[in-house]
């Protein structure tokens, strides 16, 4: 990762939210591609050592994302991620559960919805993720998970598979 390279993590316990702000050295269309197609998704969307593995995409309102992340041991932990708006390029707003091989949603994991901006920089592309949860317990569950350091892991194996895509 640049050191240059924006990131910034903000939790609001009051308002039930966590902010993140990244920034990439891409273009915006190739930073929206990383993050709307599961063939690219798969390359980094997970924290190291962890793998991710896209079960199915549909990507558009009303669509949706179910994914495992899988450890070097093959522990997997299913995700789903549910398209509420897409404007393309600019951003989406979807609504994200732990979930089984199903997409069955685990009621007693926490649930979040996120609001993802994409606008283009001088030297590349800023993504503002805006994750909101209902109640302040999930939002500390998220916390307590290491969702900051895994996160911040997951976003830093994008930008070396961004130097690599660029070329």
């Amino acid at each position: 990762m640049k050191s240059s390279l924006l990131m910034d993590f903000v939790v609001n316990k009051e308002n039930k939210t966590i902010t993140v702000k990244r920034a990439f050295a891409a273009e915006r269309p190739l930073v929206w591609d990383a993050f709307t197609k599961p063939e690219i998704l798969d390359q980094w969307w997970a924290p190291k050592p962890w793998m991710n593995k896209t079960k199915s995409m549909d990507f558009r309102a009303g669509g949706s994302w179910l994914y495992a992340m899988v450890s070097p041991e093959g522990e997997s932990h299913w995700c789903i991620l549910n398209y509420i708006s897409i404007e393309p390029q600019n951003g989406y707003t979807a609504t994200d559960a732990f979930v089984n091989a199903e997409g069955v949603v685990n009621k007693e994991m926490p649930q979040a919805t996120w609001k993802s901006n994409f606008s283009s920089t001088d030297d590349g592309t800023l993504v503002v993720f805006d994750i909101s949860y209902d109640d302040l317990s999930q939002l500390e569950a998220t916390i307590n998970m290491g969702f900051k350091e895994g996160f911040t892991m997951t976003l830093n194996s994008l930008d070396t598979l961004l130097e690599t895509l660029k070329k």
